[in-house]
């Protein structure tokens, strides 16, 4: 028993301190406290509006509904607002028809439930299918609650009128109360993304410039945790879509300090690029474990190779450490950061192509694959030079000449 209040006092700080980051610092807390805020926000002014004005019996459906309309965009409330009067009146409707043609009996509930459950699996309705069964499980006790056919029909209509309020309710305050503006979540994703890529980097170019410690324990990890980065990419592709979804119908894009807003251009353009790079490290990243696995790695005769194509690598590792620290408000100076460095990996790709003509090395053969990772190389470096353009286009900055 003793250790109960310690328990409690401990789940009490990490509340404290869970808000007080949401306070202070924006990132996924301030997110969620936000969307905690306005969804107690909106389900007071449902249950106000339902209970004191329109005395209804069941008003519980109103800040329920409110509540379902807080969604991470302005635009998506808007489509689950109209998909989920949609269900619910549908769910309210069978009941209505089935309650007048079969009474209140279980057999009654049955072809409710079946009915119902059946709508529910319509695509269209996406996550508010499930809506369907719920509208018109309630909608049954209600009607079964009620004296007469009349009382009946008046309190299933007031169920869908309760809805109606709700969602109105909800969209309204996720469009007016500090409607959400993604771009940060975007950068977040991004960061996580091209922090994985620079660890990786990192971990491979002084392997790649040291004498025989390529083996395959090396190349096995650098295997097995790109292969992971493909959730990470989708994760980063997921949250930059959310991030331009919520300029729609969204009033902030309005004001001062977004208008003209063009940096989800940006983010898109490097979400893209990167995702990119993913695959082709990883191509690079097989490449020498197959080789590895083949033929024991390099040998001393091409170790002049593999240090040119670690300076390659750690070029690129600077790059990503720049996109690591993505943050809008340094958008120019990230910017005229990657070109910059995207020049010295171009120098350097260079540097690897004469290197392998230098050793005479076998680019064609397939055991052994000093062609791929050239390949890999001239695709890595117009990536990022494909990327300095666009990021160059998003900030209206001019194209540099020649």
């Amino acid at each position: 028993m003793s250790g109960e209040p310690e328990a409690a006092d401990h789940a009490l700080e990490r509340t404290r301190e869970w808000w007080r980051r949401a306070v202070t610092t924006s990132g996924r807390e301030r997110d969620s406290a936000e969307m905690v805020v306005k969804s107690a926000l909106a389900a007071t002014i449902s249950w106000v509006i339902a209970y004191e004005f329109m005395n209804a019996t069941s008003p519980a459906f109103a800040p329920f509904s409110a509540v379902w309309m807080m969604q991470a965009t302005v635009y998506r409330s808007l489509v689950q607002s109209l998909a989920h009067v949609g269900a619910v009146t549908v769910g309210v409707a069978l009941q209505g028809v089935f309650g007048l043609l079969a009474g209140t009996g279980p057999a009654a509930f049955a072809l409710v439930a079946l009915a119902a459950l059946t709508i529910g699996q319509w695509r269209r309705l996406g996550a508010q299918g499930s809506q369907v069964a719920t509208a018109a499980f309630f909608a049954f006790s209600t009607y079964v609650a009620a004296s007469n056919t009349d009382s009946r029909m008046t309190q299933l209509g007031t169920l869908v009128s309760l809805v109606l309020v709700g969602s109105a309710v909800g969209v309204v305050v996720n469009l007016l109360v500090l409607p959400p503006m993604r771009h940060r979540g975007a950068e977040r994703a991004l960061r996580d993304l091209a922090g994985e890529l620079q660890n990786l980097l990192a971990d491979m170019h002084p392997v790649l410039r040291e004498e025989d410690v390529l083996d395959d324990g090396c190349t096995s990890a650098w295997l097995s945790r790109v292969e992971g980065l493909d959730s990470t990419a989708r994760q980063a592709r997921a949250a930059v879509g959310t991030a331009r979804e919520s300029l729609f119908y969204n009033p902030r894009q309005k004001l001062p300090r977004n208008r003209g807003h063009n940096g989800f251009e940006g983010y898109e353009g490097l979400q893209q690029a990167l995702e990119r790079v993913t695959h082709q490290l990883a191509s690079l990243v097989r490449s020498l474990h197959q080789w590895q696995r083949n033929s024991g790695g390099a040998d001393p005769h091409d170790r002049e190779f593999l240090r040119c194509y670690s300076e390659f690598l750690a070029r690129l590792d600077a790059i990503t450490q720049e996109f690591a620290e993505l943050d809008q408000d340094h958008l120019a100076e990230l910017t005229r950061n990657l070109c910059a460095l995207t020049e010295e990996a171009g120098e350097c790709r260079d540097e690897v192509s004469g290197c392998a003509a230098r050793e005479s090395l076998p680019l064609t053969e397939t055991g052994r694959p000093y062609g791929i990772l050239l390949v890999e190389a001239s695709r890595l470096t117009e990536e990022f030079e494909h990327t300095c353009r666009v990021l160059r286009r998003a900030l209206g900055e001019p194209e540099p000449k020649g």
